[in-house]
């Protein structure tokens, strides 16, 4: 029989609470129901509002993955949804996990969460830049750091705070409050971006995606800036072996990252850290931290 547990007033049946989710860790599905709960106050904030995608896993990595943006079958009608018309479905509607029972009922599900760069009820308005560092081999996130200093002192000089996070796969995100602006302008400050990093660190930065170009290098993908794009949140899980996490960090760790191991991040890490610094991306959420787009 399903167990039925009560969040916050709503029932929600939680299915297969041991079964092994993460295999090189032997993390079960119960232990990512439970690290969800134990995040929610800083995850939360940070999908509020926002229509969300899925890259579901209830296998885990190893078996079937598949990303989608409908509302699953079997969706609850208190969990809220936004409409985001496509060209294919002028009525789609995206799920919005706006309180811990709406996040459990999808953590139940065995997903990523994805967001894109804007808030339901301004479509196509930015309130936040990223641009996603992506090492190709035998590049490493250290590489990534290297290229992540630049970018932070290059936005500093337009008047622009960046935040850090790992992707919680081989790579680093940056983050920039702004104040809302059209997601087709922002990508396009975003590639220029990524075209002057390329032009001062030639031997380390490429802004085209041809992987021909990659080995070596690191992919500064400006990409996910479109209105139509998203980005792993953060304090998501990752469909991986091991329970990886991505993981909003420090400059200084940034700074001082000498080997991959250094910014590798997997649940049971992240109570401490937490408990250590807080929500670290805090600050994108305060719109007195927005900086005007250049």
């Amino acid at each position: 029989m399903t167990p039925i547990t009560e969040v916050e007033g709503r029932r929600l049946p939680l299915s297969n609470l041991e079964k092994v989710i993460h295999p090189a860790t032997g993390t079960t599905k119960g232990e990512i129901l439970h690290y969800y709960a134990t995040v929610a106050p800083h995850l939360l904030p940070h999908l509020r509002g926002r229509p969300l995608s899925f890259l579901r896993y209830p296998d885990g990595p190893d078996g079937q993955l598949f990303f989608t943006k409908n509302p699953p079958p079997g969706t609850p009608s208190w969990v809220k949804a936004a409409p985001v018309p496509r060209s294919d479905d002028k009525n789609a509607h995206q799920v919005m996990v706006q309180d811990l029972p709406s996040l459990m009922w999808a953590a139940n599900l065995v997903v990523e969460f994805h967001t894109p760069q804007w808030l339901a009820d301004a479509p196509a308005r930015a309130d936040r830049l990223v641009l996603d560092l992506d090492p190709g081999a035998p590049a490493t996130v250290v590489e990534c750091c290297r290229v992540a200093r630049w970018l932070r002192d290059r936005l500093a000089a337009d008047g622009l705070e960046a935040y850090a996070k790992t992707s919680g796969a081989k790579g680093l995100h940056l983050y920039v409050p702004l104040r809302p602006a059209p997601s087709e302008r922002v990508q396009s400050y975003a590639r220029q971006l990524a075209v002057e990093a390329e032009e001062e660190l030639p031997e380390l930065v490429v802004h085209r995606m041809a992987k021909a170009l990659r080995p070596g290098k690191v992919f500064v993908d400006h990409s996910q800036n479109n209105a139509a794009k998203t980005t792993a949140a953060p304090y998501t899980l990752r469909a991986r072996r091991e329970p990886s996490v991505s993981a909003p960090v420090t400059w200084e760790e940034v700074e001082s990252c000498g080997e991959p191991a250094r910014l590798a991040f997997l649940l049971a890490d992240m109570a401490p850290r937490l408990a250590a610094h807080g929500d670290l991306l805090a600050p994108l959420l305060d719109p007195d931290r927005a900086g005007p787009l250049p």
